[in-house]
């Protein structure tokens, strides 16, 4: 495995490029057929290397999905894990969103603020509070919050904090029409924030938006033990 890095590193390959074949590595790198090929395997599970049936093997993606996995999979894997790894992710997820205030109420265009406004009206016609339609909309939300940063380590913590939520949810108190109706207003005060290059506001509307999550998940948890 070390020696298949080192080679991607040593000749400054980038993502997509191809590998050599399976009988250069093991003469590159002094190994067996078989340890290389397992070698492949657990670098594939990393996304560190793509193989490409009847093409090849390629430099991978070099994305965080073994991350988002393994965080998904330790929710499901103890009853108290999930609400411990949501809360890291919440606090995660604010700390990214509230220290790129600056730059993300810039950033945004005329257009991805309409679009963010668009999201939050679909927040109110679909209701229904943990509904799958008001929760799309709120992902779709807080992922076309960050995009303009262009940081894929952010947009897939992100994605980790839904896949978690979805497997939290369930144990959350109800979500009445009180915790709705904060939610809109919430994700409606960051948009006026982003509309009005006010990263102060943005980020007390950010503090307002996530204070009442942590302490339903502090609830559940209290609730479990």
């Amino acid at each position: 495995m070390d020696g298949i890095k080192a080679y991607i590193l040593r000749n400054q390959l980038r993502p997509g490029d191809p590998l050599p074949t399976e009988s250069a590595l093991c003469e590159a790198l002094g190994a067996s057929r078989s340890s290389v090929r397992e070698a492949i395997r657990i670098l594939t599970a990393l996304d560190i290397v793509e193989v490409r049936h009847g093409h090849g093997t390629y430099v991978g993606r070099l994305s965080l999905s073994a991350l988002v996995e393994s965080l998904t999979f330790r929710g499901l894997l103890s009853p108290d894990d999930d609400f411990r790894v949501m809360s890291d992710l919440v606090e995660v997820r604010e700390l990214f969103e509230r220290g790129m205030a600056e730059r993300l109420v810039r950033s945004h265009s005329d257009e991805q603020i309409d679009r963010l406004a668009a999201l939050v009206d679909e927040m109110r016609k679909a209701g229904a509070g943990e509904g799958q339609g008001f929760v799309e909309a709120d992902r779709a939300f807080h992922t076309l919050l960050v995009a303009p940063l262009g940081n894929d380590l952010i947009g897939q913590l992100s994605t980790a904090f839904w896949d978690v939520y979805l497997i939290v949810a369930p144990h959350l108190d109800v979500f009445t029409p009180e915790h709705e109706a904060a939610t809109i207003a919430h994700h409606q005060r960051i948009v006026d924030a982003v509309r009005d290059r006010d990263p102060l506001e943005f980020a007390a509307a950010l503090t307002e938006h996530y204070a009442p999550v942590r302490q339903r998940i502090a609830e559940a948890r209290a609730r479990r033990r």
